[in-house]
């Protein structure tokens, strides 16, 4: 199938992929682009998701994000501004889709947790986790490991931030050998709105739960840049509107204004670069997705407010704690004591302590979620809970 013809010249057009690792008959009646993000929402790790940190841990709150409710705000972040700059919206959806799969439990400090323990059996970083469950860990289909996605969608997930330089991380630096990413370019427009996207979308998100937890109020937010004078005009709108409906009016409006920003600023570098084609938006040298330079200085200054404010919070700072010290103690008895590992794992371990089975456990640990780490970690543990 082909996309419309109202696609800009240099988006990315199905019909011109590099195609997939293991060749395979093309579909009928979907995109090459649309099999990728079908493939990823029918995953496993997709559907962990659902009970892994975005801040706060499951059991906290039934409303706060997850990372799988980040992922689907992202990915119709991405749907909405792709289409405004005539981009392949299928393939942002699928890299908005893909782009925290390879989170560990408890958010970031369950992935700093894993990256300490990793040091010295190649690292962890959850980007490379993403790509191993893409070409590695998924094990569905009969034949090949992982999802077999098209090369855009690969590029895509792995230079999301842009280039990169080595050292790589272990599974990227091995993949490339075999199918090359181009890592010293950037990636393509699709792939770049997916970024901004995670980013329009965590820091609105962040604003909501961290209202919704107590960490800090309206009072704290009328001199952050962006929210404060948002909480004003929609105070003007509407007197006496009630405290909810200001929260969700002002971020709704948030979004709004961040993504029509980052709209109007790309359109103004693709205009001025004028790029042929998806190649040559890659071979520009610097991203072509991005906000007004003023724009961005405010933004970072609601980043500095949720750094301070909720991020570094004694509450968020103590369940970061324990979670540290959950994957840790995890991580250093299934390397030490193997045989421990459920079996269809233990049988692929190669002897306590090795460099293969540290990445065995590390993999083992980073699809699990934030309920089955719990659990895991009280069985190992706890001398009177069942194992």
């Amino acid at each position: 199938m082909s996309m419309p013809a109202s696609l800009a010249p240099y988006a990315s057009r199905p019909e011109e992929s590099r195609g997939r690792l293991h060749p395979e008959p093309e579909s009928v009646s979907r995109t090459a682009f649309q099999r990728d993000r079908d493939r990823i929402v029918h995953s496993t790790a997709f559907r962990r998701l659902q009970y892994k940190t975005q801040v706060f841990v499951y059991h906290e709150g039934d409303h706060y994000r997850t990372r799988l409710t980040h992922s689907l705000e992202v990915a119709q972040i991405a749907r909405s501004i792709s289409r405004a700059l005539d981009l392949n919206e299928d393939l942002a959806e699928a890299l908005a889709l893909a782009h925290d799969l390879g989170h560990t439990p408890f958010g970031h400090a369950g992935e700093d947790a894993l990256a300490a323990a990793m040091q010295g059996f190649g690292g962890f970083g959850h980007n490379d986790q993403t790509l191993r469950i893409l070409t590695r860990l998924e094990r569905r289909y009969a034949g090949f490991d992982g999802l077999n996605l098209t090369w855009e969608t690969l590029e895509g997930t792995v230079k999301h931030n842009g280039p990169l330089a080595p050292p790589l991380p272990s599974t990227i630096g091995d993949y490339v050998t075999r199918q090359d990413l181009e890592l010293g370019t950037w990636p393509g427009a699709e792939a770049q709105v997916a970024a901004m996207s995670d980013d329009i979308a965590y820091n609105n998100h962040d604003l909501d739960d961290g209202l919704r937890a107590g960490l800090f109020g309206l009072r704290d937010l009328r001199e952050v840049a962006l929210v404060g004078p948002m909480l004003d005009e929609v105070s003007r709108l509407h007197p006496g509107i009630d405290e909810a409906r200001l929260i969700h009016e002002s971020i709704r409006r948030l979004i709004d204004r961040m993504a029509s920003d980052l709209i109007g600023e790309s359109r103004r570098r693709l205009a001025a670069a004028r790029p042929r084609d998806a190649a040559a938006i890659r071979a520009l040298g610097a991203p072509v997705v991005a906000f007004s330079e003023g724009f961005s200085r405010e933004a970072k200054g609601l980043r500095d407010f949720l750094f301070e404010h909720m991020y570094r919070h004694y509450r968020v700072n103590r369940m970061a704690s324990k979670a540290r010290r959950i994957v840790q103690e995890l991580f250093r008895l299934l390397l030490a004591e193997p045989e421990c590992l459920p079996t269809e794992w233990r049988l692929n371990a190669k002897g306590a302590g090795t460099p293969e089975t540290a990445r065995l456990v590390a993999d083992y640990i980073a699809g699990m979620t934030d309920r089955f780490a719990l659990d895991e970690h009280r069985r190992l543990y706890d001398r009177y809970a069942p194992t």
